[in-house]
C-alpha cells in the first residue's frame, strides 16, 4: 500500500509508536493495488472543534476507512473513558476511541462533499495494537475495533476486506463519486507540499494541502507505469518530482534521480536521505546499475535520441516497458542546455501518459505576468504568490556585474540575507561563482532548475533569438520574492521591440 507521506517521515514525525507499527504493517497490505494510506490528516472542518486529526484515512476499494489508533490501554469505567499509559497512569479522554474515529470520519465526509466528489462508502475503525480484545458496545460493530491479534498484514488485509464488505450502500438516486476523483482530491487534501509565502520569506516550513495540478499528477503517478509531467517554471515540477520518489523507494523499488544539470544535486540530495534513492547527473551514470523506477527532471536538456537509448538500459523493462517519470518544460527552456529534439519528444510522449502544473507557485504575480507579457510563454497561473513588483534600473554605462552588486547591497540593506542573494548575467553560461562582495553569480545555464529568495538580473542578451530568448526565460523566473532588472536604455529599446512582437515561444 503506498503510504503518504513515506514511512520514513512517517517514522520521525509520527507521535506514538502504535501509529508507527501500524504504518509498517499497512505498507505491506497488498491486497487493493490502488490502496493509500494518509497518515496524520488535518481535517479543516469538524463538527465541534476547529480542526480535528485522523490518524489514517486509507482508500480501499473505493471505500474510505478512517483509523483511530490508541498505543497502550483503553478503559472504560462509569461511563468515562480513558487511555492507559506504560506506566499505568488513566487519562480522561473526551470521548470513546470509536467516537473520536468517527467525528474525523463525519468531519472528511462533509469536506469531499463540499467539494462535489458525489456519495461513496466511508468507515471508522479504531486499532489498539496493545489491547488483546477489545471492548465491545452496541455501538459498533466488532469488526470496526482492531486488536493485537490483528496486528499482521493477512489479519488488517482481511479486516479491511470484511468493513468494505459491510460498508453502507449508496441511497437511491445519488450520484456516485468516480474513484479517480475520490483519489485525486485526497492526494490534494491530504499530501503536504510546502507553502511559498512571497512576503514573509518565501518557502515557510508549514505544510499545505498540494494544489489540485500537484494532487492530480500524484495520483497519477503512483498508478502509472511512464508519465511526463509538463509544467512550465515555478509550477512545482521538482517539488513533485521529490514526493513521488520518496512513494516509489517506499514501496521497495530502487530509485533513481537524473538530470543534466550537476547543480540540481543541491537540491534533491537532501530531500532523499536515508531513502533507497540514487541523485546522479545522467553523465556520470554508470552502467553497472538498472533501476526499478526512474525519475528525470528538466527532462527537456535529455530529448535527443541517444540520451533516450541510455535511459533504455538503465531502467528495469526497459523505456517501452519499464517505469520511468520525466519532468519538462517545453517552453523556452528547452533552448537553455542540452538537446531538444522534437520528433525525439513526441516518440516518447507516445509511450506514456502526459499531465499538466498549471499553478505557478514559486514566482510572484508581477513575474508571471512579465514572463507571459514579454515572453508569451506559460508559466502556469499566478494564483499563490503575491509579492513585490519587478524592479527595474536603468543604468547610464553597462548593466554589469559591479551594477548589479550595488543593487544587491541594497536588498541586503533592506533586510535580506548575503546567502539568500543572487545575481544572474544573462548572456553568461559560465558556472557559479562567488563576487568580490559574497553574493553568487550565476548564468542561465547553470540556475535552471533552482531559484533563489531574491535575484539580480544584468548583462540581458544583445539578440533576442531562441537562445537569448531562453536564456531571459529562465533568469527571470529562478526569483520566489523579488527580482530586480537592469537594463540600459539599449536593452529597454530591445524590450520594447519584444513586447510589440508579442512573440509567444512554446
Amino acid at each position: 500500500m503506498i503510504l503518504v507521506p513515506d514511512l520514513t517521515d512517517i517514522v520521525k514525525n509520527a507521535e506514538s509508536d502504535a501509529e508507527r507499527r501500524v504504518a509498517r504493517l499497512l505498507r505491506e497490505v497488498a491486497g487493493d493495488p490502488d490502496a493509500v494510506a494518509f497518515h496524520s490528516v488535518k481535517l479543516r472542518s469538524h463538527a465541534y472543534k476547529q480542526q480535528a486529526e485522523a490518524d489514517f484515512v486509507v482508500l480501499w476499494k473505493k471505500s474510505l476507512i478512517v483509523i483511530e489508533v490508541k498505543g497502550g490501554g483503553v478503559r472504560r469505567h462509569d461511563g468515562v473513558w480513558y487511555s492507559v499509559d506504560r506506566r499505568g497512569d488513566w487519562h480522561k479522554l473526551s470521548g470513546s476511541p470509536m467516537e473520536q474515529a468517527r467525528s474525523a470520519m463525519y468531519a472528511l465526509r462533509d469536506i469531499l462533499r463540499e467539494e462535489g466528489v458525489g456519495w461513496f462508502a466511508h468507515e471508522a475503525v479504531v486499532v489498539t495494537p496493545d489491547i488483546d480484545t477489545p471492548p465491545h458496545a452496541v455501538e459498533w460493530q466488532p469488526t470496526h475495533w482492531l486488536a493485537k491479534q490483528d496486528m499482521t498484514v493477512e489479519r488488517l488485509t482481511t479486516a479491511f476486506e470484511v468493513i468494505t464488505d459491510l460498508a453502507r450502500r449508496p441511497p437511491a438516486g445519488q450520484r456516485i463519486a468516480r474513484p479517480d476523483d475520490l483519489r485525486t482530491r485526497l492526494f490534494g487534501e491530504f499530501t503536504r507540499m510546502p507553502v511559498i509565502d512571497a512576503q514573509r520569506g518565501a518557502i515557510i516550513e508549514e505544510q499545505n494541502r498540494a494544489t489540485v495540478g500537484q494532487a492530480r499528477v500524484l495520483a497519477a503517478l503512483a498508478r502509472n507505469p511512464r508519465v511526463m509531467v509538463c509544467g512550465g517554471a515555478g509550477t512545482g515540477k521538482s517539488l513533485v518530482l521529490v514526493e513521488a520518489a520518496k512513494q516509489e523507494a517506499d514501496q521497495g523499488r530502487s530509485v533513481l534521480i537524473t538530470f543534466h544539470s550537476p547543480e540540481l544535486i543541491r537540491f534533491f540530495a537532501p530531500h532523499v536521505v536515508g531513502r533507497d534513492v540514487d541523485v546522479i547527473p545522467f553523465v556520470r551514470l554508470g552502467s553497472d546499475k538498472v533501476y526499478d523506477a526512474v525519475f528525470v527532471d528538466e527532462a527537456q536538456d535529455l530529448m535527443d535520441a541517444a540520451t533516450m537509448d541510455r535511459l533504455d538500459t538503465i531502467v528495469v523493462g526497459g523505456r517501452e516497458r519499464g517505469r520511468w517519470r520525466m519532468f519538462l518544460d517545453i517552453n523556452n527552456q528547452s533552448h537553455v542546455d542540452g538537446g531538444f529534439d522534437s520528433d525525439v519528444y513526441e516518440l516518447v510522449c507516445a509511450e506514456a501518459l502526459s499531465v499538466d502544473l498549471e499553478l505557478n507557485v514559486r514566482n510572484t504575480r508581477a513575474i508571471v505576468h512579465m514572463v507571459q507579457e514579454y515572453l508569451g510563454a506559460d508559466v502556469g497561473d499566478p494564483g499563490i504568490v503575491h509579492g513585490e513588483k519587478v524592479r527595474w534600473h536603468t543604468v547610464d554605462g553597462a548593466a554589469d556585474v559591479a551594477e548589479a552588486e550595488t543593487v544587491a547591497e541594497q536588498l541586503i540593506a533592506d533586510g535580506v540575507r548575503r546567502k539568500d542573494v543572487w545575481i544572474i548575467k544573462t548572456d553568461s553560461t559560465a558556472a557559479p561563482t562567488v563576487t568580490a562582495g559574497g553574493f553568487t553569480l550565476t548564468s542561465p545555464r547553470f540556475a535552471k532548475g533552482l531559484e533563489a529568495e531574491s535575484v539580480v538580473l544584468c548583462a540581458l542578451p544583445e539578440t533576442y533569438d531562441t537562445a537569448g530568448l531562453a536564456a531571459l526565460y529562465v533568469a527571470v523566473t529562478r526569483a520566489r520574492v523579488s527580482l530586480d532588472i537592469l537594463v540600459t536604455k539599449a536593452d529597454r529599446r530591445r524590450l520594447q521591440d519584444l513586447l510589440r512582437q508579442g512573440l509567444v515561444t512554446k
